[in-house]
């Protein structure tokens, strides 16, 4: 389903795709090479990011082509960080195989989506075959594509665990230690990894998000 807003040579156009996703771009013929993939939070769909892939298209119409990750949408977001994050590659793998033109690529996510996105571009990225140090951030690449932007937005990258990292819990210790413990019953998954506690099943292995600072 394809639907269009604007004016007749600066129409918007946002398509969804056939696993959910939607695409957004200008209306009429555009070479534009600029991937930008917006991931949202937990909880959310691709309609969260509808407004500002719009804006994106509208300032940059020549220049960007906008996809709103659904891969993760509603419930699927408490699967964990890393379930997440190789949906999300393969949601871009998919996007880049429709759209061979692409020569760039950003992300832009809010909350748990940053996380995911990271573990995302992780997966996706490919050191320079030959080069240098000096060189390594040149000829690096993500999913083929030249690295250009990652933005998140209120994305909790050392986790939830700690003094007041959860306004909800005012900073009371005893609560953000019950929390801790129960946080897994409501986002099971996802929960263990924001709040540090998947050591356990990990055979032994640091949290998620602590590996994630020297792997992705």
């Amino acid at each position: 389903m394809e639907n269009g807003e604007g004016g007749e040579n600066g129409a918007v156009c946002s398509r969804q795709t056939e696993n959910g996703g939607e695409d957004v771009c200008i209306c009429r013929g555009s070479d534009a090479d600029h991937l930008v993939v917006m991931v949202h939070g937990i909880l959310g769909s691709a309609s969260d990011w509808k407004f500002g892939a719009e804006q994106f298209v509208k300032s940059l119409p020549d220049k960007v082509f906008v996809h709103c990750s659904e891969r993760n949408m509603a419930m699927l977001t408490l699967d964990g960080v890393d379930v997440m994050g190789e949906r999300l590659a393969d949601e871009v793998h998919e996007v880049i195989k429709r759209k061979p033109c692409l020569r760039k690529i950003s992300f832009v996510a809010h909350s748990v989506g940053g996380l995911v996105a990271r573990y995302a571009i992780g997966k996706l990225y490919k050191p320079p075959k030959i080069g240098s140090e000096e060189k390594l951030s040149a000829n690096a690449t993500i999913a083929d594509l030249e690295p250009v932007n990652f933005i998140t937005v209120a994305t909790p990258h050392l986790g939830s665990r700690g003094n007041k990292q959860v306004p909800l819990l005012f900073g009371v210790a005893a609560l953000e230690r019950a929390a801790g413990r129960l946080v897994h019953w409501i986002f099971k998954r996802t929960g263990q990894h924001l709040f540090l506690t998947d050591c356990d099943n990990n055979e032994g292995k640091p949290p998620l998000l602590k590996r994630m600072v020297d792997d992705h």
